[in-house]
């Protein structure tokens, strides 16, 4: 692989997470699928909870990725084709169940079809966001919250195509979660690898063209925005839709001209002799390459430097069974046990949350759409603010894990109270809090224990969301929501802020033990970020 493609392998891999949005559009085919299977809330609970599982429990898809992803011939190529296959599968059958093609599945099958279709999320993001760090180790974090900024957009986005082309077809947008993403990924997997060769960039030029992928992730929010804000206003017609569907997809395939440019910038820095000096050195001095440990960067004057980078700077490249021996692991364990738990099961629910406070559909609607925005700005906020926090003012990136699971604890607390209006504030800040973790998690991991598992392991910390989603959505909001809706006379739902005020207070206190939790382990690692953030201060 030619150096300089690793960014033709970051916009293919933003490409992929742009079509991953399934897991977090639940709302838009779960009335569908309770309706013509007969489900009552807390059974379609249930089923989302192995939405939840199969989305998070990516220890497999770690596994595979630490066995291909060095090896000659294959690469994250063989990750996202077990991906296509689990997501095309899984929600075929599912469409096949709505449209009753096949006879109504036993609710354990419906989960097994449901878990099969999200577990196909964990091989797609594991490949991506872990070759990313490989590629870009200086700007982990950066890089990391671009991945999962996409990752959070693209649920508005496949809505944005399901609005344009299926609107009110919902069995038909289980058909399209079958089809779309399998086939994207397909034809682009072959270009997410890992770039082996020596590096000839500077951080700085690095920083430069990871900044243009960051405005452009934001322009696309913001235009998601203003389509969420439009749609909801005035009813376009088709060809309405369709022009501004076109301008989106546009805009998601700008990154590939930041790449195009990037990789030219790589060739003449190939080509000049003032970048490349050819510098004759004793064969004996050599010290033998090492891309596990060596790291490489270009100073003012174009000269490669090598420096050897220990377990001391960057975590010690513990395996799965080493790092859960560590109290470490399971303090970060134990924050995304409720922090992503309690974040989940608030966009499980929103849909009946909405419809219990008076919400029309539309506006729930717009709610999902906005929540994908929200999550965009954590995932992609976190990482980018942390990076700069860090390279600059030398902040632990465990301080900003405990801010935003405090701050998700005030917007729980705003849904508790159901005042009107209420829903698009608490969602904003649930949201935001919400997606951090998802950039700041795993850029933690590969800093604590390394990078050379680091896709075992934060997929195994990732079990602690559709873990706590259960325990919180089903165990709690679940069961207090049905025995609500029981006391109430000739009716099929429950309707008032009381229907859900007792589940989000205990979701309160649940996301302020998780802050307190991050508050313990940015305590632990504090000696370990010192060297980390030195290290990187040093190299801005």
């Amino acid at each position: 692989m030619e150096g300089g493609s690793k960014w033709v392998a970051a916009v293919a891999s933003i490409w992929i997470q742009c079509s991953l949005g399934a897991t977090y559009s639940f709302a838009i085919y779960s009335p569908i699928l309770k309706s013509t299977q007969a489900y009552d809330q807390s059974t379609l609970d249930s089923i989302s909870v192995f939405k939840d599982i199969g989305a998070n429990a990516g220890v497999l898809s770690g596994f595979l990725y630490s066995a291909v992803s060095h090896r000659r011939h294959l690469g994250p190529w063989i990750v996202h084709a077990a991906g296509a296959i689990q997501c095309f599968v899984g929600y075929f059958f599912m469409w096949l169940a709505v449209t009753g093609a096949i006879a109504r599945p036993n609710v354990v099958v419906m989960c097994v079809f449901m878990f099969v279709a999200s577990h196909a999320q964990t091989f797609f993001n594991t490949a991506n966001v872990v070759t990313s760090v490989h590629n870009f180790p200086d700007y982990s974090g950066t890089m990391v919250g671009i991945m999962k900024g996409f990752l959070g957009l693209s649920a508005a986005i496949i809505i944005q195509v399901y609005q344009t082309f299926f609107a009110g077809k919902p069995a038909t947008f289980l058909l399209m979660l079958a089809v779309a993403p399998p086939l994207l990924t397909l034809l682009l997997m072959f270009f997410v690898r890992i770039d082996h060769t020596t590096q000839t960039q500077s951080s700085d030029q690095d920083k430069r063209y990871l900044n243009a992928f960051s405005f452009i992730s934001v322009i696309v929010a913001a235009y998601l925005m203003f389509l969420i804000f439009l749609n909801n206003t005035v009813v376009l017609p088709h060809w309405g839709r369709a022009l501004t569907l076109a301008l989106l997809l546009l805009l998601i395939a700008s990154p590939l001209f930041i790449a195009i440019k990037a990789h030219q910038h790589h060739l003449q820095t190939l080509q000049s002799p003032l970048k490349t000096p050819l510098i004759k050195e004793d064969p004996e001095s050599v010290k033998p390459e090492n891309p596990a440990t060596d790291h490489v960067n270009v100073n003012a004057n174009g000269e490669q430097q090598h420096k050897e980078i220990t377990s001391a700077d960057t975590g010690e490249d513990l395996n799965l069974l080493q790092a859960m021996r560590k109290l470490n692991f399971w303090l970060l364990f134990v924050a995304m046990l409720c922090g992503l738990g309690s974040g989940l099961a608030t966009i499980n629910n929103i849909s009946q949350i909405g419809e219990s406070l008076g919400y029309t559909e539309r506006e729930r609607s717009t709610m999902v759409s906005l929540w994908s925005i929200w999550n965009f700005l954590g995932r992609f906020g976190a990482g980018f603010v942390s990076d700069i926090f860090m390279h600059k003012k030398g902040w632990p990136r465990p301080l900003f894990m405990t801010i935003t699971l405090a701050t998700m604890a005030a917007g729980h607390v705003m849904i508790a109270l159901g005042f009107q209006g209420n829903l698009y504030v608490a969602l904003l800040l649930v949201g935001v809090c919400f997606g951090s973790q998802w950039s700041l998690m795993p850029t933690i991991t590969s800093e604590i224990f390394g990078v050379k598992h680091m896709g075992t392991i934060y997929n195994t910390i990732a079990v602690a969301n559709p873990l706590g989603s259960y325990i919180l959505s089903v165990r709690v909001i679940g069961y207090i929501y049905d025995r609500e809706e029981s006391l109430e006379v000739g009716s099929s739902s429950c309707n008032g802020a009381h229907c859900f005020r007792l589940s989000f207070f205990i979701l309160t206190a649940v996301s302020f033990v998780g802050a307190m939790v991050a508050l313990a382990f940015m305590v632990k690692t504090r000696e370990q970020y010192a060297r980390i953030i030195r290290r990187k201060m040093l190299a801005a």
